[in-house]
């Protein structure tokens, strides 16, 4: 089924944004009568019909609607630092969405070969992939920081680090309790310096282990995310 994305969900006729009208008269080519979901983003899902195709603006009729539909039992916040290749962070933007993920917020470090990224492009990443994916809720992209200042807001119980550096660490498995919020921290292709690593763990954040092997920024990210996911029994 095809699923379209609106910002406020209300009534029982309504006008998809010019995007999304664009991509259902022109790219779907949709017509009156053809059923479709809308979704807000915000756990409300919507069975609709078309009731007019416009690439202005096309109208839908709600059929039923579903409050807090697929809602995740936990939340799972990750702090990763954008790549050098923006493509790779967008692939972990995109796959991780897919996978289940409610809360990204991109971080600076000392390290980082990237500085700038365009917030625009990247929420339209997110958006593709809830909907591609079926999902009703838009994960949260919080604006880039520095790591100490994000090191700097509230630590949840369950928080982790995944770094490079030599010391005593344990598996995300082992460590974290089915259920619970967690946030979890990634660094960049030149990982975390040592200061940061104790920073964070001042900070209360717990080391966590990837394997013997080194990852990519991206790939540990995801692989952290399916982690999680797999733990609570979504994956």
């Amino acid at each position: 089924m095809h699923v379209f994305f609106v910002h406020e969900l209300s009534g029982d006729l309504l006008s998809l944004p010019e995007e999304e009208s664009r991509h259902c008269a022109k790219v779907l080519r949709l017509r009156p009568g053809d059923e479709v979901a809308v979704t807000d983003g915000k756990g409300l899902w919507s069975l609709a019909s078309i009731e007019e195709a416009h690439p202005k603006s096309s109208l839908v009729k709600i059929i039923q609607k579903k409050e807090a539909y697929g809602k995740r039992p936990f939340r799972l916040h990750m702090a990763v630092a954008p790549t050098k290749s923006i493509d790779r962070f967008e692939w972990f933007l995109e796959k991780a969405t897919e996978c289940g993920i409610d809360e990204i917020t991109p971080v600076f470090c000392a390290y980082s070969e990237r500085r700038v990224i365009k917030p625009h492009r990247l929420e339209k990443i997110l958006v593709a992939a809830m909907k591609q994916s079926l999902r009703a809720y838009l994960p949260k992209l919080n604006p880039a920081i520095e790591l100490q200042d994000f090191l700097h807001q509230p630590v949840p119980a369950h928080a982790f680090m995944a770094h490079c550096a030599d010391g005593e660490k344990q598996t995300l498995a082992g460590s974290y309790q089915t259920g619970k919020d967690l946030t979890m921290l990634v660094g960049p292709e030149g990982d975390f310096s040592q200061e940061e690593i104790e920073a964070a763990t001042d900070a209360g954040y717990q080391a966590i282990s990837m394997g013997r092997h080194r990852l990519r920024t991206e790939t540990a990210a995801m692989a952290l995310c399916v982690q999680a996911n797999t733990i609570n029994g979504l994956l």
